[in-house]
């Protein structure tokens, strides 16, 4: 199988709430795609808007080295012609190889929204197709609500499809538009189709929706009845809960079915595509993604653990850097000692028997009270080198205390002062700040500045605050957890109190530490 890939994220994938691409943005995207191996690319809809027609007329500069630009509109409307429509009329201009045209095959939406009659409505497909090859495009027939409108009036949604193919269409693409089909429905269905229409230069594709949960399973299943190309998102980004998600759909073809839709060094650029897309996008990385989330091969139970430390595959099904993914092992309370020393291994920490036996009992003991180190490595890091002999310890806390108050004329002050002994000298420093955690972080630093000129480059990118245990109301055991960078590493450190202030401390001062291992 070779099956062809057309990406809809730059159209079907900005319909999904709280997305929305620049022109700039679609522009990247596409060219992001076309360098990964997608086979055609759906710019947007011409008609619909301007950002849509700009994006088209300035892709016209782009060298496309493997894909075919799509420009996705409608047939004709109703009792009008061809050369008198003016989205027709756009979709021809936006100078696209190929052209996607959405048609109604459903009598319950041709008679309801449409408003005009069954026979109109297949006249609408053919002189649309027709107009459209004559103008010399690809012809994509994305035959809408096909599915639902197959089991309303099967012979008419049959009707529709070979008003296209006798018409010159080149791809059937039949769409599950609601997405509330179910896999075997899907494949008796697109069988059904085949043998009624018979083998011939048209060819069907599929394009269904996750409104069901079984958007990636759909496309599949259409795939072995015999479709031959697969319209889905990057992400699985769309309208409702979203779209087919185009990432785990190819690399389960790849990887599963066999099918050659991209080639094996395309294939681990995958996690870095999905990422490059919520990125583009400003939404955050789903990290339980099929094959390409952060999770996708997290190991966190000892016994998974200790397995996966003799034979990788007893708890993966791919071997990640396939998809350009990695194993992890997450430490915890559920941990054993192999994740302890499969971790400190990753540090270059030489960690024996007894260090890891009591670094488990520490980590063990703290996620009790509340710490939770599976997302703070930085931390568990330091625990580790702590265990060793002659610990690096570039600071110690003699004491600090912070001050917040209200006064009048100035509003909310707060103040920090900090005393520290840095090799053998003690410092003592006062900031105010923002707020108690800022003050704190700035005598912090002006105490530390002298002695470790290099935590200039460090700063602060997160904060984040977390109630342990809820039932205590404001006397609540605190997680604190503290992102990092220094511009070249970036880290997340934790704290845990049941005051505030004292959980942040412990997350800075292991952040100002970690910086200083680099």
């Amino acid at each position: 199988m070779n099956t062809a890939l057309y990406d809809c994220t730059l159209r079907d994938g900005t319909q999904g709430e709280g997305v929305n691409l620049s022109v700039e943005d679609k522009l990247k995207i596409a060219q992001r795609l076309d360098e990964f191996g997608m086979h055609y690319i759906e710019g947007g809809w011409p008609g619909s808007n301007p950002k849509d027609a700009e994006f088209f007329e300035r892709a016209r500069a782009i060298p496309f080295k493997q894909a075919r630009l799509a420009a996705f509109g409608s047939t004709r409307k109703a009792g009008a012609r061809c050369e008198d429509d003016a989205q027709i009329r756009m979709l021809v201009d936006a100078g696209t190889p190929v052209v996607t045209m959405v048609a109604k095959t459903s009598t319950l939406h041709v008679t309801k929204v449409l408003e005009t009659t069954l026979a109109e409505n297949l006249a609408m497909i053919a002189d649309s197709v027709a107009y459209f090859k004559a103008h010399g495009k690809e012809v994509m027939h994305d035959a809408e609500h096909f599915f639902d409108g197959y089991k309303l009036d099967r012979d008419y949604a049959l009707a529709t499809l070979r008003a296209a193919r006798d018409a010159g269409a080149d791809w059937l693409v039949l769409c599950d538009t609601n997405g509330g089909t179910m896999p075997w429905e899907i494949e008796a269905i697109v069988k059904d189709v085949f043998q009624t229409l018979g083998e011939g230069p048209c060819r069907l594709g599929i394009h269904t929706h996750n409104d069901a949960g079984v958007g990636v399973a759909n496309a599949l299943a259409a795939v072995r009845a015999g479709c031959q190309q697969v319209q889905a998102t990057i992400n699985g980004i769309g309208e409702r809960v979203g779209n087919c998600d185009m990432v785990a759909t190819l690399a389960n073809l790849k990887l599963k079915l066999g099918d050659a839709c991209v080639s094996d060094e395309a294939l681990r650029g995958l996690t870095a595509l999905s990422r490059y897309v919520f990125e583009i996008a400003n939404l955050a990385p789903n990290i339980r993604h099929p094959y390409v989330g952060q999770s996708a091969f997290a190991h966190k139970g000892g016994i998974h653990v200790a397995a996966i430390l003799k034979l990788e595959e007893s708890y993966q099904h791919i071997d990640p850097a396939q998809v350009g993914n990695q194993k992890r092992v997450l430490v915890s309370e559920l941990s054993g000692r192999g994740n302890i020393a499969y971790k400190a291994r990753s540090f270059g920490l030489d960690v024996e028997g007894p260090e890891v036996r009591e670094a488990l009992r520490q980590v063990k003991e703290m996620e009790n009270r509340g710490f939770f180190f599976e997302g703070a490595d930085a931390s568990l890091e330091l625990m580790l080198r702590r265990a060793l002999p002659n610990p690096f310890k570039p600071f110690d806390l003699i004491d600090f205390m912070v001050v917040v108050e209200n006064r009048d004329g100035r509003g909310m002050l707060a103040e920090a002062s900090v005393k520290l002994r840095v090799d053998d000298e003690i410092t003592h420093t006062v900031a105010e700040g923002d707020g108690p955690v800022n003050a704190l972080d700035l005598a912090t630093r002006k105490a530390l500045l002298p002695h470790y000129p290099k935590l200039r480059k460090m700063r602060l990118t997160d904060y984040k605050v977390r109630i342990v245990d809820s039932d205590h109301a404001t006397a609540a055991v605190t997680r604190v957890t503290i992102d990092s960078t220094d511009g070249r590493r970036a880290w997340t450190t934790v704290g845990c109190s049941s005051n505030i202030v004292d959980a942040s401390w412990q997350a800075l001062a292991d952040s100002y530490e970690y910086a200083l291992l680099g």
